[in-house]
């Protein structure tokens, strides 16, 4: 069989990079391998196979990469040739061409030219690192069995065209624009496309578009608003029925969006200085401004955390954090007593106890296991994480405990490494998005509206593109919120960004803006490849760990100063962002659940503006909200709970070099 297998194109030097948000030389962030175009009896198929691994480093810094649930994670434990082996096949990738939907390139002469295939299913695959070139050669192979074109919008998205003649005699049959036979009318169409289509050109403009013409301009047609459509988490229900109240949006042009740049971690240094002698913190909101501006250096996190998360107040002395710590560690222990005194046969009559027990088991067992922490059998640190959850039950007895909960209280624990601090902070956290688990899920709901609301006058383009691909709900991003989007970056930007959002700068509600920055960067991909809602959520769930930080947060807050230079700003959007609204005066608000309680708007001081790089128009249009109806437990879809799908490299995140091969090759993917 392997006869008859073709070789049109191999390329050695090949990598994939693991993890894109970390600048290293290690061997482990590099997978070396080959590159191939093979011509098989059932098709011609793109191919990547790593290297095989020849010898084991006994370096204890080398740790081979594996998938995991959420993502690419380190595999400390993998310390054979054979394991190292068996990790780097997990990253072999193979595919037939013409399931191939559009590829993505890098932006040329800025680092190692890579490409990112993305499929007709939305897989999205890890980009692929040409370090001694031979992009442009496998392109122009590609070539000869698909019809490539650029997309007008992005420079480095080329979209896969299909000619297909009875795609095209079907689509006009279903449409029923004619009354000629079938047979002739898509030679008729080619020879003259306008006279044929005369009288419904308007009914297929954009098949004919994609499919047969090549753009004449770089504008993209706008797709019909339709209403929301069928839910994709069971038990959230979107209630479609007319309520009063509309809310006319006036024709206005958002200002342009200005360039942000972002600054260092605060230091302990830093942190001293804001000190006075008896260790009250000065200048708090200059402290919380170069934190969200930079984040905490991570040996410093373990103090500052404290009071991001309200342990202590900003205000305290030495002394009194010490009579403080005190009193909730005998509340601490206190609280623990009561569920670890509990008898079996005590248990058997508590079933609420018993369930979120057995929850809690379920989950610690399968929560950050690849992180050095918490890897291993019969890790301690897994029955800390057990003992806080369990405690957290007697704490918060009408929460409880609910699927996620782990996910935010393992990052804390990481940084405490104490079980009494990393409770409490756990707990202030919780106070902060104890919204998100309750089981109506109407703090969900309202978060997902939001994001909604904040599109609609932000990117009405993006926003209609989704609501007509039945993506309007936003429930693609319910895994983003729920946890605060621990699973979508690598477990120290998680935290980095967890303390930004912390600082309650710039705004209510920064975490949704971060929502519509990811969204932006993703726009041309979604619409030039015309997703729907299948793809959308396998596309956005490929995204896992492959989401460049720094860049998310400078596009999150030009949006933010985009919409707070706006004038005429609509009401729904103010409240959304504590903005002071026409109907309400400002009062002081965290903002972190999705309430909308307006708060005093906060400009961080040292906000560094530069140059407008993008500007937004809103039409005239009416807008109503969205009630969700009320459910009686929260759930999450498959795709969520425990992702399995590769992650694929945002292109804007990874490091790019100029491709070296075949100069005089066509410019066509320069």
């Amino acid at each position: 069989m392997a006869s008859e297998i073709k070789t049109l194109y191999e390329k050695d030097g090949v990598y994939i990079h693991i993890n894109v948000n970390t600048h290293t030389s290690d061997r482990d962030a590099h997978l070396p391998g080959r590159i191939y175009l093979l011509q098989k009896p059932e098709g011609t198929f793109v191919e990547w196979k790593a290297e095989e691994v020849m010898s084991l480093d006994n370096h204890s810094e080398q740790d081979w990469a594996m998938i995991s649930s959420v993502g690419y994670q380190p595999d400390r434990g993998s310390d054979t040739v054979a394991d190292q082996k068996n990790d780097r096949k997990r990253y072999n990738l193979s595919f037939e061409v013409l399931d191939l939907k559009s590829f993505k390139r890098s932006a040329p002469s800025h680092g190692w030219a890579y490409i990112i295939f993305i499929l007709k299913d939305g897989t999205t695959y890890p980009a692929v690192h040409f370090h001694n070139g031979g992009s442009k050669a496998l392109l122009k192979e590609l070539e000869k069995f698909v019809h490539i074109r650029r997309s007008p919008t992005d420079s480095r998205l080329f979209i896969i065209q299909d000619h297909d003649s009875e795609a095209l005699s079907m689509s006009f049959d279903e449409l029923n624009l004619f009354q000629d036979s079938q047979g002739d009318l898509v030679s008729k169409f080619i020879k003259d496309p306008y006279t044929t289509t005369m009288g419904s050109f308007s009914k297929v403009t954009n098949f004919l578009k994609d499919v047969l013409l090549q753009p004449e301009d770089d504008s993209v047609p706008k797709d019909k608003v339709v209403e929301i459509l069928s839910e994709d988490i069971p038990g959230m229900e979107i209630n479609n029925q007319d309520e009063p109240g509309y809310e006319l949006v006036s024709k206005t042009k958002l200002p342009p969006r200005p360039d942000v740049n972002r600054g260092t971690p605060l230091t302990s240094q830093q942190w001293s200085k804001h000190m006075d002698r008896e260790g009250r913190i000065i200048n708090v909101e200059e402290v919380k401004d170069q934190i969200f501006r930079g984040g905490v250096d991570p040996a410093l996190r373990i103090d500052v955390w404290k009071f991001l998360l309200d342990v202590y107040e900003w205000d305290s002395t030495y002394s009194s954090r010490t009579k403080t710590r005190k009193r909730k560690l005998d509340d601490y222990f206190r609280m623990k007593l009561q569920w670890t005194t509990i008898r079996s046969d005590q248990e058997k009559r508590f079933s609420l106890f018993k369930e979120r027990k057995c929850l809690i088991e379920k989950d610690v067992t399968r929560t950050d296991r690849t992180h050095k922490f918490f890897e291993g059998e019969g890790n301690p640190n897994l029955q800390v994480l057990h003992d806080i959850l369990m405690t957290y039950c007697m704490y918060n007895f009408d929460l409880g405990y609910v699927q996620g909960m782990s996910d935010l209280l393992s990052p804390i624990l990481v940084v405490m490494e104490n079980e009494v601090d990393a409770f409490w902070c756990f707990a202030g956290l919780m106070e902060r998005v104890c919204d998100n688990f309750q089981m109506d899920q109407e703090g969900m709901k309202t978060q997902l509206a939001q994001i909604h609301k904040l599109m609609q006058y932000s990117d009405p383009e993006l926003c209609n593109y989704l609501e007509s691909h039945e993506s309007g709900n936003f429930y693609f991003c319910f895994r983003w919120i729920l946890i605060h989007f621990k699973r979508e970056f690598t477990f120290s930007d998680a935290q980095r960004l967890w303390e930004v959002i912390w600082t309650d700068l710039p705004c209510k509600n920064f975490h949704l803006l971060i929502c519509l920055a990811i969204l932006d960067t993703e726009k041309t991909t979604l619409m030039e490849n015309k997703f729907g809602l299948t793809e959308i959520l396998k596309h956005i769930n490929d995204m896992s760990m492959a989401i460049h930080l720094e860049e998310t947060l400078k596009k999150a807050e030009g949006i933010f100063l985009q919409l707070k230079n706006a004038k005429h700003l609509p009401d729904t959007v103010k409240e959304v962002l504590g903005f002071p609204t026409s109907n309400s005066s400002p009062a002081g608000s965290r903002g972190s659940s999705g309430t909308s309680t307006p708060v005093q708007l906060q400009t961080p001081a040292s906000t560094p503006v530069s140059g407008p790089s993008a500007s937004s128009s809103m039409s005239v249009s009416f807008t109503k909200d969205k009630s969700y109806k009320n459910s009686a437990r929260l759930h999450l879809p498959e795709f969520m709970r425990d992702s399995s799908s590769q992650a694929s490299p945002d292109d804007s995140s990874i490091e790019i070099l100029s491709d070296n091969c075949n100069g005089g090759t066509s410019n066509f993917y320069n």
